[in-house]
C-alpha cells in the first residue's frame, strides 16, 4: 500500500501535467488500500479474500467545461494518457456556470490535522478466521438457534491523497476491522434471522467475538413466534440500529445539491425549529478513530466539528463547492467523493446527542408502542418527506419489551416525525451515523 508521502507524489505530478497540457485547473485524487477477509458458515471455511489497489481520479477544466476520468494504473504512459483524454473530454463537454474547484483562500493550509485513524495492526488470516469463526460458535450456541448464514472478520487499510491546482495538497491514512455473523432461529415456516456485527479503526476496540454472536443468536431466538398487530396509530420507537437512518434521510434532505435542485422537504427551512427544543444533532470529521474522521474535505477545504442542529434549530446547509455557488454561500466542508466524478456533500461522523431519559424510562413513557429493530424497502420521498417502510420489532407495553411483531408497515412524515421525537440516553458511538433510542409518538402502522 502506498504511503501518504508517496501518494501525495502522484496527485501533485497528475496535477502539474494536466496544467501543462491546457487545463485551466485541475485535481487529482488517489484512493488506495488493501483489505483481507475470511468468511465460514457451519465451522468450515467459505472463502478467503485479499485485495490491493489504488484508484486515481483527475477532474479537469477547461474555463466552465470539465471532465473526469479515473484510472487504476499508476504508471507514467498511463497517467500522461489519462491527462489526455479528460482534457480532450472537457473541450467537448457542456459550460457550467458553476464549475471549478474551491476558492483557493478557503483552502486548507499548511499540513492537514492528524487523525487517530491508523493501526499498524494487520491480522493474518488465521486471526481472521477464528475470529469469524468464534462469533459463529457463540451464536450458534445461544438457545432455538438451528442454523447459520455465516460469519466474516475482516481487515482493510486506506489512503487518501488530494491536490489540487488552487494550492492544496494532503493526504492521510485509515484502517478498519471488523466482525459479523447472521443466524437463523427455529424450523420450517416459522424460522426467524438477526444478525450481530461491529467495526472499529482499531483492533483494539474491537467488540470480542463471542459477544457479537451471542447477540446475533439471542436477537434471532427473540423474533420467533410474532403475534399479529391490529392496525392504527401508535407510538414507535426506533432501536439505534435502525434510528440512524432517520438522520440518514434528514443529512440527505440539507445537502446543497437537493436544496438547488429544490427536491428536499427541508426547503425553506433553515434557521428554523424542525426538531423538538433540546434536540441537537453533531457533525465531527475529527473524531479520534471515528468511521468516519477525515483531515479535509473532497476539495481540501479544513474541516471542523458542528452542530447541524442546535435546540431543534437547522443551522445549516451541507454544500460543496458547486451547489454552493448556485446557492450563493460559502462551501461548507462537507465535500466528499470516492473516486471519478464532482464531489457531493454529506456529513462524516454524524450523530443526534442523547436525551434526559434512560432507555427504560422512555419505554416507560407510553402505555403501548412498536419497537422497531429492523426496516425493509426505501419508501421514503425525499422531495414531500412522506415516510412509509416495512418494519419487524415488538410490543411494548406498561415499558416492557413482549412478543415479536413482523411483517407491519409504519408510515408518517419526517417533518412530523423529526418535531416530535425524543431521544433517550443511550447513545453509543458504533457507527459513521449513530443515535440513541427514539421515540416518535404518533404513526401509522399497518400489517403489512
Amino acid at each position: 500500500m502506498l504511503s501518504p508521502a508517496d501518494a501525495r507524489t502522484i496527485v501533485e505530478r497528475l496535477v502539474e501535467q494536466a496544467r501543462s497540457a491546457g487545463a485551466t485547473a485541475a485535481d487529482a485524487l488517489l484512493i488506495g488500500g488493501r483489505s483481507s477477509s475470511v468468511s465460514v458458515r457451519m465451522g468450515e471455511l467459505e472463502d478467503v479474500h485479499r485485495s490491493e489497489a489504488d484508484d486515481i481520479a483527475l477532474r479537469v477544466f477547461v474555463g466552465q467545461r470539465s471532465a473526469s476520468v479515473s484510472s487504476s494504473d499508476r504508471g507514467d504512459d498511463a497517467l500522461a494518457e489519462l491527462v489526455g483524454r479528460a482534457i480532450a473530454m472537457a473541450r467537448e463537454a457542456p459550460e457550467d456556470p458553476f464549475a471549478g474547484l474551491a476558492p483557493p483562500e478557503l483552502l486548507l493550509r499548511g499540513e492537514p490535522p492528524a487523525m487517530d485513524g491508523f493501526d499498524p495492526v494487520e491480522p493474518d488470516p488465521a486471526a481472521l478466521r477464528a475470529r469469524a469463526l468464534a462469533a459463529e460458535g457463540s451464536a450458534l450456541g445461544q438457545a432455538r438457534v438451528t442454523n447459520s448464514s455465516g460469519a466474516s472478520a475482516s481487515a482493510s487499510a486506506n489512503t487518501v491523497a488530494l491536490a489540487t491546482s488552487g494550492g492544496f495538497s494532503g493526504a492521510y491514512r485509515s484502517t478498519g476491522h471488523s466482525c459479523s455473523v447472521t443466524v437463523i432461529a427455529g424450523e420450517g415456516g416459522a424460522m426467524q434471522r438477526d444478525y450481530g456485527w461491529h467495526s472499529a479503526r482499531f483492533l483494539d476496540d474491537l467488540e470480542d467475538p463471542e459477544a457479537i454472536g451471542a447477540r446475533a443468536g439471542q436477537r434471532a431466538a427473540a423474533r420467533l413466534d410474532p403475534v399479529k398487530l391490529k392496525p392504527g396509530r401508535m407510538p414507535v420507537f426506533f432501536e439505534p440500529r435502525v434510528a440512524g437512518s432517520l438522520l440518514g434521510h434528514f443529512a440527505a434532505a440539507i445537502t446543497g445539491s437537493a436544496i438547488a435542485r429544490q427536491s428536499s422537504f427541508l426547503i425553506g427551512k433553515l434557521g428554523q425549529r424542525i426538531f423538538a427544543p433540546g434536540v441537537r444533532i453533531h457533525d465531527d470529521p475529527l473524531r479520534p478513530r471515528g468511521l468516519r474522521s477525515r483531515s479535509f474535505d473532497g476539495e481540501g477545504l479544513p474541516v471542523h466539528a458542528m452542530d447541524l442542529v442546535a435546540d431543534g434549530v437547522l443551522t445549516t446547509w451541507l454544500a460543496d463547492s458547486a451547489a454552493a455557488r448556485q446557492l450563493g454561500i460559502a462551501p461548507t466542508g462537507h465535500a466528499v467523493r470516492s473516486g471519478g466524478g464532482s464531489p457531493g456533500a454529506g456529513p462524516s461522523n454524524l450523530w443526534l446527542a442523547a436525551g434526559a431519559k434512560s432507555r427504560e424510562e422512555l419505554l416507560a413513557s407510553v402505555p403501548r408502542a412498536i419497537l422497531v429493530t429492523e426496516l425493509i424497502g426505501q419508501g421514503v420521498n425525499g422531495v414531500t418527506g412522506d415516510y412509509s417502510r416495512g418494519a419487524s420489532g415488538f410490543l411494548v407495553e406498561g415499558g416492557e419489551i413482549g412478543a415479536a411483531v413482523s411483517e407491519i408497515t409504519i408510515a408518517s412524515n419526517l417533518l412530523d416525525m423529526f418535531a416530535s421525537l425524543e431521544p433517550a440516553s443511550d447513545l453509543q458511538h458504533r457507527r459513521g451515523i449513530d443515535s440513541p433510542t427514539l421515540l416518535v409518538p404518533d404513526m401509522t402502522v399497518a400489517s403489512a
